[in-house]
């Protein structure tokens, strides 16, 4: 029996667990699944209990829950020794006192360098700092943030890229790439809520070593469902692609729009419930 709790992926049962955690009646219908089907937004309990009680589960988001948030992905990439911008983690403002000293704040790498929350997407909290006075205003937000019990953020090497970034999505077994370019070079961001524009065709050598790179690491890690971000500095003499982020939620204009989305993502499904040896007979 295929159990979905995915809205848009009917199973031979079919359930929701959006706004509520877990109870009973999931534990008892996910042991006596076959395969589970989870949606991109599930909670953390709902994957721990189809994990626990179910050999056959999809997306595999051991990872995503694992190595939580941008300190867990830096963690991720040192752990499977992916390439990456150089990078300092802090859970919290006085971890960075402890190496930095107190203020005015000693940053880590020389101006201009990257400030990153441990939350946020679509180039939310996400800074460019030019300056002593950029650092401090920004660790000044931060201290705010810890009052209200949001900590942790990342100091990492700024990479000239050209104003772009490359967006490698893997779902299931299909991979679709293409970069984001900014046009505004007074925007620091390359995201396209931010103004970028896609391209699916400029730079066809650079976009596939980046999806051997991604394959890679997905094969490494499982990961069979998420956006990843991935640079190529424009001052290197070798054109290595360097992972910056990890998605598990990612927009969809690149894919061409959710219903297109939604057409990949249950073509794969299937897929995988014939590679893991469950009939289409189930659905």
């Amino acid at each position: 029996m295929i159990l979905s709790y995915h809205p848009c992926f009917e199973g031979e049962k079919n359930l929701l667990c959006a706004g509520r955690e877990p109870g009973a009646d999931d534990l008892g219908a996910i042991r006596a699944a076959d395969a589970v089907i989870l949606p991109q937004g599930c909670y953390r309990s709902l994957y721990e209990i189809a994990h626990n009680n179910c050999k056959h589960v999809f997306p595999n988001f051991d990872a995503r829950f694992k190595y939580k948030d941008k300190i867990g992905q830096i963690q991720l990439f040192r752990e499977k020794n992916a390439a990456h911008p150089t990078t300092e983690t802090y859970i919290n403002i006085k971890t960075f006192s402890l190496n930095n000293g107190e203020m005015p704040p000693r940053p880590a790498f020389d101006f201009p360098f990257v400030f990153k929350f441990d939350w946020g997407g679509e180039g939310d909290h996400v800074f460019l700092i030019k300056s002593p006075e950029d650092f401090l205003s920004v660790i000044q937000t931060a201290k705010i943030f810890e009052k209200s019990g949001q900590k942790g953020f990342i100091i990492q090497e700024y990479i000239p890229s050209e104003n772009r970034s490359l967006r490698v999505v893997i779902i299931g077994q299909t991979i679709i790439s293409y970069w984001r370019i900014q046009p505004d070079i007074e925007s620091f961001s390359s995201n396209i809520a931010k103004g970028a524009f896609i391209d699916f065709d400029t730079d066809p050598e650079l976009q596939k070593e980046a999806v051997k790179s991604v394959k890679d690491f997905c094969l490494r890690t499982g990961i069979d469902l998420a956006g990843f971000d991935i640079l190529f500095s424009s001052g290197a003499a070798v054109n290595t692609p360097l992972f910056l982020e990890i998605n598990y939620f990612f927009g969809r204009r690149g894919l061409g729009g959710s219903e297109k989305f939604y057409e990949i993502l249950n073509r794969e499904i299937i897929k995988w419930i014939d590679r893991i040896g469950l009939s289409k007979r189930h659905l």
